[in-house]
Order: C-alpha cells, then sequence, then structure tokens
C-alpha cells in the first residue's frame, strides 16, 4: 500500500516508496483473527478494553494543588520555587507528571537543572530531587515519554538536546547531550534550540533559524538525527507541536505560521494553505491585514494562542481547525505600552500570558472577544505563567529577585474539580483516507497526568460498519505535552478500514485527579491498497 494522506486536508500523495512510518518493523498490516484471538473450546474472544482506571502503576507523588484558599491570597505569592545554590534564576516552565511538579531552569548561558517538588500543597512545596547539569540551557518546553520501564524527558543543551532518565524523581539523571549540526553558543536566538516535542518515538525540534530537527528517540541513550527540515519561506521557528499527523512550526519573534503533514515522520510536507502571516483582525490604509509578530504559540482545541510581541502585547487567537484554511478569531491588546509576549498555556476557558513586565490571566470563552480576567504582577521579566490546578506557576528568566525566578500564586479559591474534556483530533473525526502509518493526537482542554494515559483511558480499535469491534485496542507508545496527547501504534493500520478513537468516562485525568465525566469517540478510514 502506499502511505496516502493522514486526513490532513489537501496534503500531496508521497509515492509508493515512501516508508511507512511506523516505531517498529512489524510486517504487513491485519487484522486479529478471531479464531486465533481464542482458542477453539473458549467462546467468542473479547476485544473490550482494559478498564478506563485500571491505570498500569499508582502515581508516584500524592498529586496536583489539594488547598483551598481565601480571597485575600489570590493572585498574591505564597511561595517560592528554587533549584538550590547552582541556579542562576533564569526560570520559564513548569508542568505536573506522575504527582509531581518538575521544574527544569537554566540559563541561556549554561548551568541548569531539574528540580522536582511535591505539590499537593502548593504554597508549602516540598522538594524531592534536583539535578544540575552544566550544559543545559534555558529551556522553553519539555517532552515526556516512557519507554520501556523508564521515564524520560527532553530539554534542550548548549549544542542540542538533553535527554534525562527521570524514573527516579529523587535523583533526574542527564543521561544524552546530543549535538545538532549549527547550533551553537553563545548565540542566543539565531542559531539555538528555542523549543523540543515529544511524538514518541520522535522528537521535533524548533531550531530558530535552523528550521525543524527530527530526531528518533526509539532509544534515548541512542538517539538519531532522521532528518533536517526548513520551512518555505523560511523563518525563525520557535514553538513546535505534533498533533498525531499535523506538525504545527510557530514563529519566534515573527509573524509566519506553517501547518505539515508528518504522515512520514520524518519527511514532512507542507500542506496547501497552511503557511500564513499573523494578523490581528485590522488593516492598514490600503484595506490590507496589519501584520503582527508573535513570541510563542500554543494549540488547543482547534485553536492557535499567539502571545503577542513587542509593542502592545497580548493575545491572537486563530481557527485552526481546517489547517488548510486558518483563520483569524479575535485579538485583546495590552493597554500598557510595556506588554511585550513571552508564553501563553490554555486551561478550560482561560489563557495565560507572561507579558514580560507582568502577566495577563485572559478569559477565551468566546474567542472572538479575548477579555482580561486579572493582572499578575512579578518582580523581573516575566515570561510565563503555568496554571496546575487554583494556582499558577510564574516565572521570570532575567532580572529575578534571587530565590524568587518561579512563585506560586493561588488564582481560583477551591480545588479544580471540573472533568478534563477532549476538544481536538488529530486525523479529524471522518476523515478518509488515512495514511496506513497515521499517528492519533488529542488535546485537551487542561493539563493531563500522562500516567493515567493507556490502552484503557484512550484506544484506537477497528470497526465495521455497525461500529462493533473488529479487534482489540491496538498496542503502542503514548506521549504528551501541554495538553497534547499522541497515540503511535505499533505497528502499520490496516487498509481500507475503520477505525475509532475513544476516551472512555471515568479513564485520563488533569493533574488534579478528575477524571473526564464525559466518553468522546470519532472515527477515521484508512486507504486502501492498490
Amino acid at each position: 500500500c502506499e502511505l496516502l494522506d493522514a486526513g490532513v486536508p489537501d496534503a500531496s500523495t508521497p509515492d509508493a516508496s515512501t516508508p511507512d512510518g511506523g516505531p517498529s518493523d512489524a510486517g504487513d498490516a491485519t487484522l486479529p483473527d478471531a479464531g486465533d484471538a481464542a482458542g477453539p473450546d473458549a467462546g467468542p474472544p473479547s476485544f473490550d478494553p482494559p478498564a478506563p482506571g485500571a491505570y498500569p502503576r499508582p502515581l508516584a507523588g500524592p498529586g496536583g494543588p489539594s488547598e483551598s484558599y481565601d480571597e485575600a491570597d489570590l493572585l498574591e505569592a505564597c511561595a517560592p520555587l528554587d533549584g538550590g545554590e547552582r541556579d542562576r534564576d533564569h526560570h520559564n516552565t513548569a508542568f505536573m507528571f506522575d504527582g509531581r511538579l518538575w521544574l527544569p531552569w537554566a540559563h541561556e548561558g549554561g548551568v541548569g537543572g531539574i528540580s522536582v517538588f511535591d505539590f499537593a500543597t502548593p504554597c508549602a512545596p516540598s522538594p524531592v530531587g534536583t539535578t544540575v547539569f552544566e550544559d543545559m540551557r534555558e529551556t522553553h518546553s519539555t517532552g515526556v515519554a516512557r519507554v520501556g520501564e523508564r521515564d524520560w524527558m527532553v530539554t534542550t543543551s548548549m549544542t542540542g538536546i538533553l535527554f534525562w532518565d527521570v524514573s527516579d524523581p529523587s535523583d533526574p539523571q542527564p543521561v544524552t547531550d546530543m549535538t545538532l549540526p549549527g547550533v551553537r553558543y553563545p548565540d542566543s536566538y539565531a542559531r539555538v534550540v528555542m523549543s523540543v516535542f515529544w511524538q514518541a518515538p520522535y522528537v521535533y525540534v524548533g531550531a530558530s533559524d535552523n528550521g525543524v530537527f527530527i530526531v528518533d528517540a526509539s532509544d534515548p541513550e541512542r538517539p538519531e538525527l532522521v532528518a533536517q527540515y526548513e520551512p518555505e519561506p523560511d523563518f525563525r521557528v520557535g514553538g513546535v507541536h505534533a498533533i498525531g499527523t499535523l506538525l504545527a512550526i510557530f514563529p519566534s519573534e515573527g509573524s509566519r505560521t506553517a501547518f505539515v503533514d508528518i504522515s512520514d515522520p520524518g519527511a514532512p510536507r507542507p500542506i496547501p494553505g497552511g503557511t500564513f502571516l499573523l494578523n490581528d483582525g485590522t488593516t492598514d490604509r490600503l484595506g490590507r491585514p496589519t501584520l503582527r509578530a508573535a513570541y510563542f504559540a500554543h494549540i488547543n482545541g482547534g485553536r492557535a494562542y499567539y502571545a503577542r510581541h513587542v509593542i502592545g502585547g497580548g493575545l491572537i487567537v486563530f481557527d485552526i481547525a481546517d489547517p488548510s484554511a486558518p483563520s483569524f478569531l479575535g485579538s485583546w491588546e495590552s493597554p500598557d505600552r510595556f506588554a511585550n509576549g513571552g508564553y501563553v498555556f490554555v486551561m478550560e476557558d482561560e489563557a495565560f500570558v507572561g507579558l514580560s513586565a507582568f502577566g495577563e490571566i485572559i478569559d477565551i470563552a468566546d474567542p472572538s472577544a479575548p477579555d482580561r480576567v486579572a493582572r499578575l504582577d512579578m518582580v523581573g521579566d516575566v515570561d510565563t505563567l503555568t496554571p496546575v490546578g487554583n494556582v499558577i506557576v510564574a516565572s521570570v528568566d532575567d532580572d529575578a529577585v534571587s530565590g524568587e525566578a518561579s512563585l506560586v500564586y493561588p488564582w481560583k479559591r477551591a480545588p479544580d474539580t471540573r472533568a478534563p474534556v477532549v476538544n481536538m483530533v488529530v486525523p479529524r473525526d471522518g476523515a478518509e483516507p488515512v495514511a496506513l502509518g497515521a499517528r492519533v493526537g488529542l488535546t485537551v482542554d487542561e493539563p493531563v497526568e500522562l500516567a493515567t494515559v493507556h490502552r484503557g483511558s484512550f484506544y484506537v480499535r477497528p470497526i465495521d460498519e455497525a461500529g462493533e469491534p473488529l479487534g482489540p485496542p491496538l498496542e503502542g507508545q503514548y506521549s504528551g505535552q501541554e495538553g497534547v496527547l499522541n497515540f503511535w501504534p505499533a505497528a502499520p493500520l490496516a487498509p481500507a478500514t475503520t477505525y475509532e478513537v475513544v476516551v472512555p468516562a471515568g479513564g485520563l485525568t488533569d493533574v488534579s485527579g478528575n477524571a473526564t465525566a464525559a466518553p468522546f469517540r470519532s472515527t477515521f478510514r484508512t486507504a486502501a491498497c492498490e
């Protein structure tokens, strides 16, 4: 079979020699034979998934925030997060994984590390472990994957990317510092790694003027560079997000975005209509859209959220549900002339934007009319606000008070009790023909606890015309980052077959332990063999 378009609109079909892109050499893809699934006297085979809440292992840590706060406590700093005496007070993002808060930190000139905290009581975080690595560099994103029986993370380093074995949170271990061509120090912007996104087993690396590196990390101890992709027209690459067969390439301090098809993960193909220039809905005197710049961006629920850069910082929202026809939705411009966009994250109906001089929480329930909810003030270059349950971890990457480069701010009075909601799927519901080497990606409207993602809480399986299962949930590898979950089947999909994608109720949870309340289901159909 040819590897046909994986459900991304209007992408061209590669030739028959294109590899299937699966993570293992599994031979021809076939559906299970009912006679093989059960012995001659065993009765009908069972194609049921594991129970949604039958997690492979319990959380290692105590979980997310569980405290309540008084009104007077809200948006007042209650605790610092610090990496110890080697910490140069240059922080970016924090995130929850396996019941604990993880804080990668590093200066753009080197010396960094990963610090881990018990975070159920955020105003009294308890240090679990810290490891320092001399050649770690300022990291704007962190990829997480489970490979075999070990937990791994990938961050940036001075000359490329750095793989960490984080199976023991009390002692995270840097294992592989992978040098990438053209990445150099002391350059801070043009030839550096700006971001990483781990759609296991592949890592997509946003590398500024070097474009995007694609790394096979099937074995994180021996990662291999697969390809280097430079979008056309070229631009300085900041963030990258991989969702199923869609790769979003966002600008750093620029206006251009490119959506590409990664049906073959090592050979991205531009999606016609998927490269565009950012605007805020206004026009100049000649009626042309007014171009705007963004520093970083975030994808959730079929929308792209941009942290508006330079004077007039704020938020710009684009509809990207059809990546071949992105369109402007709404914009909010800060009235403060010192606002200068950094990073943006989304939780439910709010966007959290670092604007250098301060941070903003913006209501995005109506994306055509974003509006300020609250402002957060902090000493230093406030680039990042990370929502974690009912608190925010605010981080600065320059001019911080010593020992206070990250501070915890209560944001809502009560702990988060709202169930997470799946709000985007790739391939899209009803997509066909989908490549036999396709991966399946979801976005969820808040950060998910990756330890709860398994074959019972997020699964893909073949079905017949009546919607009845033809086989059990597929085996494969899960990974996730920033509200995105990805599933990579262990073998190519069967041709001319309909598959369902299911997230049942009571399975995957957010970082506060709330499980999905309503089931999610979509379908797609694979390409036929010629």
